[in-house]
């Protein structure tokens, strides 16, 4: 069971915008992608939470850009739980380019557990909270 996810991705020309960089949009795509991957892995996909009744919900990005990427660029996006609450999540990401060993970014989401019939919080179950090691600022990569 890893604590820290990651995945890798190579910019398509599709992510680039008119300043000829990746376009902010793309990050938080790829961090729903990432977090996603990382719960999928630690045995709950999306499927497992729907037939629970129960949905992560977002409350706030955060992200700090270091640096541009480019089109052709090859990313590795970590990903871990820095933090877990009655109903909130706090998940960090970190965008590394491995070409010129440069930190791209670093990001964050608060995510609240939420009933999918009611929308309303509902606090994370133990089998939920029990995939997910917690990884302290010391830990990360």
């Amino acid at each position: 069971m890893a604590a820290i996810g990651s995945s890798e991705l190579v910019v398509d020309q599709s992510a680039i915008d008119a300043n000829g960089h990746v376009n902010n949009v793309h990050y938080i795509q790829w961090m729903q992608d990432a977090a996603m991957a990382h719960s999928a892995s630690l045995g709950w996909p999306y499927e497992r939470y729907v037939e629970y009744g129960a949905t992560w919900i977002i409350r706030s990005h955060s992200i700090e850009y270091l640096h541009s990427s480019y089109a052709g660029d090859t990313l590795i996006v970590y990903t871990w739980v820095n933090q877990i609450k009655k109903f909130r999540s706090l998940r960090k990401f970190k965008f590394y380019r491995p070409a010129d060993d440069t930190v791209i970014a670093r990001a964050e989401t608060l995510f609240i557990f939420c009933d999918i019939a009611s929308g309303r919080p509902r606090s994370i179950p133990p089998e939920v909270q029990q995939v997910y090691k917690m990884v302290s600022e010391e830990d990360e990569p």
